[in-house]
């Protein structure tokens, strides 16, 4: 790509006195690049990064421009980072599947297969599927009976997907799991007696589901994820969870049933979510912590329990400062 080219895909500017003109072949990290490369800096720590860099062209922003080491070309950027994304994705595009039904997998009656649709080798197609245009189905993944999966839709490797629609433009990573049973029972010392899970797995466009992660079918009504929303690896959603619009939810985080996020909710890596919950839009949740009570718009809560971030930065501050004066109140005797 030109540098103007990489500059349009950025959303940014070529800087004065670079040249447009130039080409660049790839992507690379400031420590690693080389004149064919193009890099970017977002985190000021990286600045003698920055300075010590061979790449041949830099996305970077404006204020941090004066920092580069001379010769180097720049695209000014207000969000370098973003703009690093988008021209990746140009430079090295995902390789598109190759359509048509491979001779070892297995479609059932009634399917609907669109066109450029792909089914790899020892995929399972239950009955009455539907595949929109160009979706495609990985190797040795299960596609339940009546599953709706959208156009453009790409389902990972040894996936399992069963009562559910997906939209447009879904990424479901290798290994995960859609639709199965929640976890439901009536509680007695007679035993413990399952509740039937009748819903649905519900999943807006533009949704990414990180590998290995389990999303429940609801229990009456349906298991909901948002458009745009992005799911890292491991990830626990129980049945009737209903997500917003572009949550965030980070690595082996678990929601219980029947709570709700709101729109732009962050969710750190290793949180608990309890059950029945509100998450209102643009909550968020700090790493680690347990969520037992309702946020509102736009808090940040952390610990455990969580609580208002600022509160927990506090109790995390006494505690360092008793753990410096050597333990508990006067008298203890920290050794006993």
């Amino acid at each position: 790509m030109t540098l103007a080219a990489i500059a349009e895909a950025a959303g940014g500017r070529v800087a004065p006195g670079s040249d447009p003109g130039l080409s660049f072949a790839s992507i690379a990290t400031l420590a690693d690049a080389g004149p064919s490369d193009i890099s970017f800096l977002e985190n000021r720590r990286y600045i003698p990064a920055f300075r010590a860099s061979r790449a041949g062209a830099c996305i970077v922003h404006p204020r941090l421009a004066e920092r580069a080491p001379a010769g180097m070309a720049l695209v000014l950027c207000d969000e370098p980072y973003r703009g690093y994304a988008l021209v990746a994705a140009v430079l090295h595009p995902e390789p598109a599947a190759e359509a048509g039904v491979h001779a070892s997998a297995s479609v059932g009656p009634g399917c609907s297969i669109g066109e450029g649709a792909s089914v790899a080798a020892g995929a399972v197609i239950g009955a009455g599927a539907t595949l929109g245009p160009r979706a495609s189905i990985g190797a040795n993944s299960v596609i339940g009976p009546g599953v709706t999966i959208g156009a453009d839709t790409r389902i990972g490797a040894n996936a399992t997907v069963s009562h559910a629609i997906l939209g447009e433009r879904v990424r479901v990573f290798p290994g995960v799991r859609i639709g199965q049973d929640g976890f439901g029972y009536a509680l007695g010392p007679g035993g413990h007696v399952k509740v039937p899970q009748l819903g649905r797995v519900i999943i807006g466009d533009g949704v990414e589901i990180g590998a290995n992660t389990t999303i429940d079918r609801g229990s009456v009504g349906d298991t909901v994820i948002g458009h745009g929303t992005v799911i890292d690896n491991l990830v626990q959603i129980a049945h009737n969870v209903r997500i917003g619009r572009g949550c965030v939810i980070v690595g082996q985080a678990g929601i219980s049933g029947s709570t709700r996020l709101d729109d732009f909710v962050v969710v750190g890596g290793q949180v608990g979510i309890a059950g029945h919950l509100h998450l209102a839009s643009g909550a968020q949740v700090a790493a680690k912590s347990g969520v037992h009570r309702d946020v509102p718009a736009g808090e940040s809560v952390g610990g455990y329990p969580a609580v208002p971030i600022r509160e927990f930065r506090r109790i995390a501050g006494a505690v360092r400062r008793l753990a410096r004066r050597g333990g508990g109140a006067e008298g203890d005797n920290p050794e006993e």
